[in-house]
């Protein structure tokens, strides 16, 4: 994904169905986990093939999420050489030709079930619809520097949600109304992140850099603007629920159910949160501050291309931190190291709320989102993960 530069939506999207594809291999071989059929919407009851034999669980189940996601993804067939180096590692360590060959037939099997049901949720018909074209009223969002990039995802709140009634089930308070009033309450928001930009302390500057993940931002090479491959917000999060699974000894298919919860839980907080955001349709502070305080303004971090309010780091982070923490408590401390392969240290956390507000207010820090849009984002991504729990967790 980070080489596709996926969306952040999107991205949540491509792991959900992957995720689903391993987690359905757990639940068609092990004791106490459920069937999603008659829990998402629209997702199919998968049959058991009596006629597959002799396959390795675990391995099945990989071999399904890397079969789904090469599918999804666009540059997925460069997966096919990660497959062939699992298949090669677990042929060295005793698998037999006959479990190799049938793992990768069950695999294939669960896959093309669930990408059946992928392909119903509407995210196909997204093409078809009008080129989004931006209001361009006062107040409203408009594309930022230095790219001026489109608008992303425009209508993937039309995309079929996994557990939330419908893309409005968690809608938000309405944001601060615009204004250019200087006793106004959004112009208050414009100073905060105005003041913020002049004077942020060197912590609030290692917090907004740490929960950026930012897969759309560039920089000036010369002529060129070349693209800074970053993780999604939603791959931060899998990363971290990877990090409470190994600290807690969770085993393999314990992990599978974890990481498939919040995947979801991710999508529909997306869902939820694009709603809101086309809804409201507000303009980032590096449009409004420029516009109005000062025209030199520029963000600490590079603004993304869609609608400020609510935030969607906000929103999903709150999402899963409500489902991880349904795993492993409210006082799980960990030490996140998802960043460090970009340069980042890892930072400690006391618990999944905590990291989740920090993930919050990083935004605030870093100028792209008004303090509203972070406050409110975590009180829907609060609800999206409660009811993905309340629909998934309380029967597992």
């Amino acid at each position: 994904m980070v080489h596709d530069i996926t969306n952040p939506p999107l991205a949540a999207r491509f792991f959900a169905y992957s995720c689903l594809s391993g987690y359905e291999v757990i639940v068609q071989n092990s004791d106490g986990y459920h069937s999603m059929y008659n829990r998402l919407h629209g997702y199919p009851q998968i049959g058991k093939p009596d006629s597959i034999q002799g396959y390795a669980v675990q391995l099945s189940a990989l071999l399904a999420m890397l079969e789904t996601a090469q599918k999804m993804q666009p540059s997925g067939k460069q997966l096919a050489a990660y497959e062939q180096q699992l298949l090669d590692s677990c042929s060295r360590i005793g698998y037999t030709a006959t479990q190799l060959q049938q793992s990768q037939r069950y695999a294939r099997y669960i896959s093309k079930a669930v990408l059946a049901y992928a392909r119903a949720d509407g995210y196909n018909k997204i093409s078809n619809y009008a080129r989004y074209t931006p209001v361009n009223k006062p107040g409203t969002w408009y594309p930022t520097p230095p790219a001026f990039l489109p608008a992303v995802e425009p209508y993937f709140k039309t995309v079929r949600t996994f557990v939330l009634d419908s893309s409005a089930q968690c809608k938000p308070v309405p944001p601060i109304a615009y204004s250019a009033a200087p006793s106004s309450a959004f112009y208050k928001l414009m100073q905060l992140n105005y003041t913020e930009g002049k004077t942020l302390p060197a912590e609030h500057r290692v917090i907004a850099a740490f929960w950026d993940c930012n897969p759309f931002a560039v920089e000036d090479d010369g002529h060129l603007q070349m693209a800074l491959k970053k993780i999604s917000p939603g791959a931060h999060w899998l990363g971290i629920a990877g990090i409470a699974c190994i600290q807690a000894k969770k085993d393999f298919a314990q992990s599978m159910q974890v990481m498939t919860m919040v995947a979801i839980g991710l999508t529909d907080g997306f869902i939820s949160c694009w709603d809101e955001k086309y809804r409201s349709n507000r303009i980032r502070p590096e449009t409004a501050i420029r516009r109005h305080i000062d025209v030199n303004w520029r963000p600490l971090l590079q603004t993304p291309p869609f609608p400020e309010y609510p935030s969607g780091h906000s929103v999903i982070s709150a999402a899963a931190a409500c489902i991880l923490t349904h795993y492993f408590g409210e006082q799980f401390a960990y030490k996140d190291s998802v960043e460090q392969s970009y340069g980042l240290p890892p930072r400690s956390f006391t618990s999944f709320q905590q990291a989740a507000e920090e993930a919050a207010i990083s935004r605030v820090y870093g100028g792209i989102h008004f303090k509203d849009a972070a406050d409110n984002g975590l009180i829907q991504g609060k609800k999206a993960g409660e009811l993905v729990w309340a629909r998934l967790g309380t029967t597992q």
